[in-house]
């Protein structure tokens, strides 16, 4: 979840992954990768195991995947961050019933946290992952709170823009939860704007449908527009945001 690829001067080719990725093109993006070196390898991965979490498709390849990174790793910072994404795709299996696999995302990003150094970078994306778990699989909202806290310092230490798009959403969803408007406004406002300065697409619409539930109308109805036409043109990913812009059901007739 960095935004590697984003800004001009970057590496060609991963300027093209970032391209591909912020579009929902998760294969096309991983087939650029030759996981010929640990570092390629787990990029390879990540992306696929992204996929999974926005199209709930394409979990065998993701496993195959993250095997491979398994197997290259060699430094504790390099297994870290495999276990890290081992975690991430057994909490996606998990929150998307496809299994449950909790015990195993717990586990792994529990052995992530004892081999990523502390103040990584790594460690930013591993700490927000555990506010994930805390947050929608524990039901743990003040651990989530402290997780996401420390991801964002960490996002902010090491100029992880994308990274901090999430930790703003998420800080301001627990926000919004408790009652809190105008903070959980500021998270969202923050997010939507990072994902479109760096033209991160297929994150847009979820954040223009979090932000339309802080605003009155008709500034909601603008924003969740804007958000149905972004996923339409994106094939309809991410898949979880369907239930979210259904159009409401008209009233039945009366006699």
């Amino acid at each position: 979840m960095s935004g590697n690829g984003t800004t001009a001067g970057d590496d060609p080719l991963q300027t093209a992954v970032w391209r591909l990725r912020s579009r929902g093109c998760w294969a096309d993006a991983a087939a650029l990768l030759l996981p010929t070196t640990p570092a390629a390898a787990l990029q390879r991965a990540s992306l696929l195991v992204e996929r999974c979490l926005y199209t709930e498709q394409g979990w065998e390849e993701a496993e195959d995947a993250l095997r491979t990174a398994e197997a290259m790793a060699h430094s504790d910072d390099e297994r870290g961050a495999a276990a890290c994404e081992r975690g991430y795709l057994a909490y996606a299996a998990t929150l998307l019933a496809v299994r449950d696999r909790a015990d195993e995302a717990r586990a792994a990003l529990g052995r992530a946290a004892a081999l990523v150094t502390p103040g990584a970078p790594a460690r930013a994306l591993l700490d927000f992952r555990r506010g994930l778990l805390a947050e929608n699989l524990t039901s743990a909202p003040q651990a989530a709170r402290a997780a996401y806290r420390r991801a964002h310092a960490g996002a902010t230490a090491h100029s992880d823009p994308l990274l901090l798009s999430f930790t703003w959403r998420h800080l301001a969803g627990l926000a919004l939860r408790e009652g809190e408007l105008a903070e959980a406004r500021h998270g969202f406002a923050q997010s939507l704007r990072i994902r479109e300065e760096l033209g991160y697409l297929v994150g847009t619409a979820p954040a223009l449908v979090s932000l339309a539930d802080t605003e009155t109308e008709p500034e909601a109805s603008r924003l969740r527009e804007e958000a149905r036409r972004l996923f339409r043109l994106l094939g309809g990913v991410p898949m979880w945001l369907s239930r979210q812009l259904a159009p409401p059901v008209p009233p039945a007739a009366t006699a």
